[in-house]
């Protein structure tokens, strides 16, 4: 497969990563971005690399076209524009949506795109910044499984373990719903913390115990010391993106006419958290909030 031409749009703090995970396993590898100071940082950390001025001149050129950007807009707005990647679309591309997205969305682009010839999947990934360092992310895809096979090299250099969720669309869902009960798990966990602190215990002591009983979860194996009893807050995931993602799995729940109460309450929680805290913070640093409202901040001892 290193004599296809992989493009990734989106050269931000997973794309990046991403893209040179593609040019470490031998890739014939384009780059571009809106950021043209992002492209050429990237091109100078790794020789060989080309940049493309824009989707379109990228698409003329690609086998395969990986997006890693903000949202189903920008995506929308890349594939379209008058300088897309469908002015440049060559029959039998794939496009491959690795932004986390909004599953009703990426169904009519995938018709737009199947339309001008080519072959959209969608697959979105979790793991964070330092799993797209490793090419250790889980990449949850949706596709035909034949068009998924064919695109599994690209995503193997990427991840570990992929995930074939369904038809086109599939991967957002299950995405958007992972995140939700990873959100749920945190502040839930922030508050037991809360309660053990104000009680007597040790917080990390706390975590130890958690990781050994049936309350562990991501969260208590890989957030709260790390990045909130550290109080670091930096685990390279913002409190903005956690939000898109639970409003689109909430949109899921209004849209598939299911009642999900505990999950509206968490997604209003989250809301309230980000409209508390900096703009630009870490989701982790929503734990802030819970602090917030009970007065306190979970130390170590």
């Amino acid at each position: 497969m290193s004599d296809m031409t992989v493009g990734v749009i989106g050269i931000g703090a997973m794309g990046a990563p991403m893209a040179g995970r593609l040019h470490q396993f031998g890739f014939e590898l384009m780059v571009t971005d809106q950021s043209r100071q992002a492209v050429e940082q990237f091109c100078n950390q790794h020789p060989g690399v080309t940049k493309a001025h824009n989707p379109g001149e990228l698409a003329r050129s690609c086998d395969f076209i990986i997006t890693v950007l903000p949202n189903s807009h920008v995506v929308e707005a890349v594939l379209t524009g008058s300088d897309g990647v469908l002015s440049g679309l060559r029959a039998g591309t794939y496009v491959i949506d690795m932004t986390s997205g909004v599953p009703q969305h990426t169904q009519r682009l995938n018709e737009i795109v199947r339309a001008a010839g080519g072959v959209m999947l969608d697959a979105p990934v979790s793991g964070g910044v330092l799993k797209a360092r490793e090419g250790t992310l889980a990449i949850m895809v949706g596709g035909q499984a034949d068009e998924v096979a064919r695109v599994r090299p690209v995503l193997d250099a990427l991840g570990t373990s992929i995930l074939h969720t369904g038809a086109v669309g599939s991967g957002h869902a299950m995405k958007a719903l992972n995140n939700l009960l990873s959100a749920g798990g945190f502040l839930l966990g922030v508050e037991v913390l809360g309660i053990g602190q104000r009680f007597g215990l040790d917080p990390e002591v706390m975590v130890d115990a958690l990781n050994a009983s049936t309350g562990v979860n991501n969260s208590t194996q890989k957030k709260f010391k790390q990045f909130v009893l550290s109080r670091a807050f930096d685990s390279g995931f913002s409190l903005e993106l956690m939000v898109k993602d639970l409003g689109i799995a909430m949109g899921l729940a209004e849209g598939t006419g299911t009642s999900a109460p505990l999950s509206a309450l968490c997604e209003q929680l989250w809301r309230a958290s980000l409209n508390f805290l900096p703009e630009g913070a870490d989701h982790t640093a929503s734990a802030q909030f819970i602090e917030a409202i009970n007065q306190l901040e979970l130390v170590r001892s």
